[in-house]
């Protein structure tokens, strides 16, 4: 028998208890022992009771809980920081689903500098009343709870600051030292729910009613269509809902994150556009969740399981990327703690000619601190080149959408690949090798150019402690006979919503709501019936910003903001995925993209790309319209390649550099 089955089952015969369902056991009452004695994996006896003197911290644990992850390492700095002063910490796991080895390899990857214990049937949990991990508890000599709550607030699901405000359990542990009252006694966690247990005897009653909904016919099923593209070992999600135990452990938290809308990670208002890469999860599905969780999560029949899913490893293209380049050949270090400002790595994958690119694919060499990541082309002087030269990103939980047939992306030969890669911190450090891959196909196969524009603002200023500031922006140019395929708004932490609208057909009509912008969802919408750009006469956005102190991301919220690269600054801006198609038939209902007379000449056709080269670069570009592309006005995926523009080295582009530089290109 493999040794996690052995040990789970001797578990199961020396608790009699089995993980389906929170805890029955009515919480401890005020004035309950707070004393146990447990053993640590090692045999080591770890007795909690009253004494002469002293603190102690209890810390409820669970090994694949995110903020769990960020706070070990600080709480071991803590608790050998304070051990002459007569502080002792324990760890205490309480988690139905973490199993021994699992216990084994926490600590082999976050190892703790004070014991943990395992809590069996969460015993010990429901003793102390915990609900979350991490949740902290401060005991005085007498074992008394003079504070229970959050470490500090520098973490919260989806939040990281820079740092922390208020280091609650620092205070209440100096406090309690000092003789004091601790000033704020309780301050709620804000982790994960603990898995809790609940006695073996209900399970048979259970499982014999056939209208009860099971894991195996109903909940696996649910799984496998909402869940398991990220919560399976590997992938991005930092837990498993492969099986059943791992589903029943679990259930809780699952639960609230989709109950208040952060599962499955989809923020489009359903009311407005149709989307083919749309993740929402119906409410029949929901209540079947809810359903089972309150009937006692009844694991059912093994004959009912759904075969099993095969997903795509590694890369998502029908055959092996014709190219893969890294971003270069070392490992980026990524810090424990604190912020990372943008990294931006360039490569060349040494392209002796035009490359037609059909898919391509960005795989992180660390998924655990890979925010997200943006390829950008760079292209030499001297290429006829369209858009802002956006590539491919990659998102957490965002799959690879392929381009219509006859559809791809041109790569100059000579072009460099420019990597803007995001990492946030994980509580270790960690490092990162992250590669794209592509596909090619023949030039002749291609019918339609994807190219990237932007719709954006970079003249705003965010008052201090606004709460709903706008912001709007359109696109200045789109090309003629090509349709819209998708759009990515991009904002920052103070990002609340965004919304776009389109003029077209003698009609305004909403293509996209996002009214709960989150920053650490990077989507990118993909339109299930792309737009004609020839039936637009505008397209236009509006964002708001959330600067008030009531925004849990808001790193100050008494600062002006204004446009930048970084986190704490902001952006205002889409990208828009745009087909164009490269010999367009041009009628009545489609006319040239720039009113550009075609002269047989060829000096004068020369002339007409020159100009029409100017034209398209102050319309993309230019966000002032005063004739001049500052550098800051630029988005950031144009600076990398600004100096090739700005002869002078005066960070301002002019109509006569502009000019130059399409004399040399256009031959």
């Amino acid at each position: 028998m493999p040794f996690k089955t052995a040990f789970r089952a001797a578990i199961l015969l020396l608790a009699q208890v089995t993980c389906l369902a929170e805890g029955t056991k009515s919480p401890a009452p005020p004035g309950m022992s707070r004393a146990f004695q447990l053993t640590t994996l090692d045999g080591q006896n770890v007795d909690v009771k009253p004494a002469d003197s002293g603190v102690t911290v209890v810390c409820f644990l669970g090994t694949e809980c995110p903020l769990v992850q960020l706070y070990s390492v600080r709480l071991s700095k803590m608790a050998d920081e304070l051990r002459d002063r007569g502080v002792r910490f324990v760890a205490v796991d309480s988690n139905c689903h973490d199993e021994l080895e699992d216990i084994q390899k926490f600590l082999e990857r976050q190892p703790l500098s004070f014991p943990l214990v395992r809590d069996e049937g969460n015993v010990v949990a429901d003793q102390f009343a915990a609900t979350r991990t991490p949740e902290v508890f401060v005991l005085d000599h007498k074992l008394d709870i003079v504070y229970q709550g959050r470490i500090d607030d520098q973490y919260e699901p989806g939040v990281a600051r820079n740092s922390a405000n208020r280091e609650d359990l620092r205070i209440a542990i100096t406090e309690t030292l000092a003789g004091k009252t601790v000033s704020v006694a309780k301050v709620d966690a804000v982790g994960c729910l603990i898995g809790k247990v609940r006695p073996m005897k209900n399970v048979a009653v259970e499982t014999t009613d056939s209208s009860t909904v099971t894991y195996c016919r109903d909940i696996s099923r649910v799984m496998q269509k909402h869940c398991l593209e990220c919560h399976r070992n590997g992938e991005i999600a930092p837990f498993s809902l492969e099986s059943y135990e791992d589903v029943v452990g679990w259930a809780d938290t699952s639960m609230e994150v989709i109950n208040n809308g952060r599962m499955p990670p989809w923020h489009a208002d359903p009311k407005f556009g149709h989307f083919a890469n749309a993740r929402q999860m119906p409410e029949s599905d929901k209540q079947m969740l809810r359903d089972w969780i309150a009937a006692g999560k009844s694991e059912g029949a093994s004959a009912d399981l759904p075969e099993p899913v095969v997903y795509p490893e590694g890369w998502q293209f029908d055959r092996q990327p014709d190219l893969v380049v890294t971003m270069r050949n070392r490992p980026f270090s990524v810090v424990a703690e604190g912020t990372i400002e943008y990294q931006y790595f360039v490569a060349d994958p040494k392209l002796t000619e035009d490359k037609w690119v059909t898919a391509a694919q960005i795989i992180p060499g660390n998924r655990a601190v890979v925010h997200h990541a943006i390829v950008f082309i760079r292209p030499p002087d001297g290429s006829e080149f369209r858009g802002i030269g956006w590539l491919t990103a990659y998102v957490p939980g965002q799959r690879l959408v392929s381009m219509p047939p006859g559809h791809a992306r041109k790569i100059p030969a000579g072009s460099h690949l420019v990597f803007q890669m995001h990492y946030t911190a994980n509580g270790t450090e960690q490092e990162d090798t992250t590669t794209v891959g592509m596909v090619f196909t023949k030039p002749e196969n291609v019918t339609d150019q994807v190219i990237t524009l932007v719709g954006i603002d970079q003249e705003f200023e965010i008052p201090p402690h606004a709460a709903n500031h706008e912001v709007s922006g359109k696109v200045r140019w789109l090309p003629k006979g090509g349709r819209v395929l998708g759009v990515a708004p991009h904002m920052h932490v103070r990002g609340k919503s965004f919304e776009l609208t389109a003029d077209h057909n003698g009609r305004s009509e909403t293509l996209l709501r996002v009214p709960d912008y989150d920053f650490n969802w990077q989507h990118s919408y993909v339109f299930s019936d792309p737009l004609r750009t020839d039936t637009i006469s505008n397209l236009q956005f509006k964002v708001t910003f959330d600067n008030s102190a009531a925004n849990p991301f808001n790193p100050d919220p008494s600062q002006w903001v204004t446009w930048g690269d970084q986190t704490w600054e902001e952006m205002a801006v889409m990208f828009l995925e745009v087909a164009e198609p490269l010999n367009p038939v041009t009628t009545q209902d489609s006319v040239a993209v720039a009113s550009t007379t075609i002269v047989e000449n060829g000096t004068g056709e020369r002339t007409a790309k020159i100009q029409k080269f100017v034209d398209d670069f102050f319309a993309q570009l230019d966000a002032n319209q005063d004739g001049v592309v500052a550098r800051q006005e630029a988005p950031i995926a144009f600076r990398s390649s600004f100096s090739r523009f700005d002869s002078d080295g005066n960070d301002r582009v002019t109509t006569e550099e502009v000019r130059a530089v399409a004399e040399r290109r256009i031959q």
